[in-house]
């Protein structure tokens, strides 16, 4: 058995940045343990997996499909880096001829369409609300140090843990930054964080990014993911509230580095659009 295999950069125009995705083209039905343990011999924050819903479907004229994402260790709810990986397979690689694409995953219906250069990803936008400080203090001291903090958010959907460093400091206070969040683990105890984002406001004058963000997901078997779809969800909902502002350009501030195109919309979704690029085409073989 041979799988169509691929990895893709996803919110980046140029291989070897942004955040690198495998994307499995499943023409068969796949058991459950090989998707795990492809995903754990991929070694890649995740893996996606599109699947044919019906019989007759056509990866190139077929306009909606299944799609799971594993991390290395699990299967999990929601991924849009690997998501746009999808697309750009579906849409650079298929030469699929629908404008608008639909992905039924565990989020419920994902849609993806090509904007020029961009594919743009029609994702649930997920609130944080404010978290009591002391009950993950240690964790947040874990992760800062003694920088200063100015908010605290926890977005039940996603799980995510929402940090907000004081607007004193910059992109660079971020970046440098060293992170150990394999301590993580040890030290969160409530059982309900999932994944740290640390952010800070930008300098949106001119064309500069409206904040700057790191990710980190030790939960799910990722130290630091390098540029991450679905903590936007939870960013674009935060910052747009912050900021008073519906568009938004946002850095992911890895060592690879990522720029996502962030449109609020209101009906409880949220657009965000990055590019991609296709750096390995070949066949698994099972």
């Amino acid at each position: 058995m041979q799988i169509p295999l691929f990895t893709v950069d996803a919110f980046t125009n140029r291989p070897f940045s942004g955040n690198p995705a495998a994307v499995c083209l499943l023409e068969n039905d796949l058991d459950e343990d090989s998707h795990q343990k492809i995903a754990t011999e991929m070694n890649l924050s995740e893996t996606a997996f599109i699947r044919k819903l019906k019989p007759g479907d056509d990866f190139t004229k077929s306009s909606c499909f299944g799609l799971r994402w594993f991390t290395p260790v699990s299967e999990i709810p929601l991924c849009g880096h690997a998501t746009l990986a999808s697309a750009a397979v579906l849409f650079h690689v298929q030469k699929n001829t629908n404008s608008v694409i639909t992905f039924v995953t565990l989020s419920g219906e994902l849609k993806a369409r090509q904007v020029k250069d961009h594919i743009v990803l029609d994702l649930p936008l997920c609130p944080a609300y404010p978290q009591e400080l002391k009950e993950v203090e240690e964790l947040i001291k874990a992760a800062v140090g003694d920088l200063s903090v100015q908010d605290v958010r926890y977005s039940p959907e996603t799980k995510n843990l929402l940090v907000c460093l004081s607007d004193t400091y910059g992109r660079s206070v971020l970046e440098e930054l060293k992170v150990n969040a394999q301590h993580f683990l040890s030290i969160e105890k409530t059982g309900k964080v999932k994944g740290l984002i640390l952010t800070v406001k930008g300098n949106s004058s001119g064309n500069g990014h409206d904040f700057y963000s790191r990710y980190f997901a030790p939960w799910y078997g990722v130290l630091e993911d390098p540029v991450t779809g679905s903590a936007h969800a939870v960013l674009s909902s935060y910052w747009s509230e912050q900021l008073g502002k519906k568009e938004l350009l946002a850095f992911q501030c890895s060592r690879r580095g990522g720029e996502l195109k962030i449109s609020v919309r209101s009906d409880g979704r949220v657009d965000i659009a990055g590019q991609s690029a296709v750096v390995l085409k070949g066949n698994l073989i099972l």
